[in-house]
């Protein structure tokens, strides 16, 4: 059970960078009043159905951001379950009905993943971007970006953090094992060996040590991510919201108490950022209440090859979600060196959005 107060200022930047605007978001917060599961008033109740509403007025893509809302921020209970169920189902279903995007059931070394898939092709192997999101993002929550794979000239995956949705692995310092397995899963159907991470917070930090390890990885574009300070500094974990530190604790497994002394295993070492000899992109939030501005210093002062994008912004800034969204899409295409009318539509975009929302 989570608190009421931090649930609406955290899933507020989800439901806008998901398009859920105030007409929609505005009458369910103000019917919510709890988080007790399946009480009325209740955080996933309230959500569920209005993604219900939304089904059975088939709009589906609408209808798994609300599901997601309703999950949020992780499933600990009945309601929630049956919220992530039927945000994947309704997911299925708008993709089966117009959409070249594939299921894809992987057995990896640690277990079974599912992930949805696009453009992979045994006669046609095209370069790789992994989608993934953070402590709190489900694999539907990015997925539809896959539908545009084809425009891009890449082959697409989008997955989830481990114990997040559908991943069955655990989640832990290893994590970022991951994502060489899931290299390894596909490498007959995709030109692995130029793959780019588009993995936003808690998964950027599994996508920065995975490329540190396989050089498959050859550039890497995240917002908000952790790397260092966040693991190790104690008095700076006290002050993150507990909405995160809550997520944190029931991924891992451990005691919100001990995550100061549980977590500092996650740190990437200064010598394996030093190594890394690929284009890494990182929007950062000036006001992130969440990431220490220390893994950000840090990284400059390591990475050889760092492009930042800095927004006067808290976590995730929302304040900006459609420049940042546009720019994480356009910073893939240039490190893979790719020019012509894509990259131009995407500038001028990614510029239109910024002055939009300034």
């Amino acid at each position: 059970m989570s608190d009421v107060a931090e649930l609406r200022q955290y899933a507020l930047v989800h439901a806008r960078s998901q398009g859920i605007g105030p007409d929609v978001y505005g009458p369910v917060l103000d019917g919510v009043d709890n988080d007790s599961d399946g009480a009325e008033g209740s955080w996933a109740l309230a959500w569920s159905r209005a993604a219900a509403d939304a089904e059975r007025r088939g709009e589906l893509l609408d209808a798994v951001r609300l599901y997601n809302l309703a999950r949020f921020p992780y499933v600990d209970g009945p309601v929630r379950r049956e919220a992530h169920a039927r945000s994947v189902a309704a997911f299925d279903a708008w993709r089966r009905a117009g959409t070249d995007i594939q299921s894809l059931e992987l057995d990896l070394p640690g277990g079974r993943v599912r992930a949805w898939g696009a453009g992979l092709s045994a006669t046609e192997r095209r370069p790789l971007v992994i989608l993934m999101g953070g402590i709190v993002s489900t694999k539907e929550s990015h997925a539809p970006a896959l539908a545009e794979a084809d425009v891009l000239g890449m082959a697409g995956i989008a997955t989830e953090i481990p114990g997040i949705g559908e991943n069955g692995l655990a989640y832990g310092p290893d994590s970022w094992r991951l994502l060489p397995d899931l290299l390894d899963a596909v490498a007959d159907q995709a030109d692995v060996a130029n793959t780019y991470a588009l993995t936003l917070s808690f998964s950027g930090h599994l996508a920065l040590r995975a490329a540190a390890a396989d050089p498959r990885i050859r550039g890497v574009v995240t917002t908000g991510a952790p790397v260092h300070d966040f693991f190790t500094d104690a008095d700076w974990l006290a002050q993150v919201p507990r909405i995160t530190l809550d997520t944190l604790a029931h991924l891992t497994g451990a005691k919100v108490a001990d995550l100061p002394a549980h977590l500092r295993d996650w740190v990437i070492p200064d010598e394996e950022l030093a190594g890394l000899d690929i284009p890494v992109a990182y929007a950062a939030s000036l006001r992130d209440e969440i990431i220490p501005p220390g893994d950000l210093a840090r990284l400059r002062r390591h990475l050889r090859r760092l492009e930042v994008l800095e927004k006067d912004d808290v976590h995730g800034s929302p304040a900006h979600v459609a420049e940042v969204r546009l720019w994480t899409i356009l910073t893939v295409l240039r490190q893979r060196g790719v020019t012509g009318p894509v990259v131009d539509g995407l500038t001028a975009a990614v510029e239109a959005a910024r002055t939009k929302e300034h």
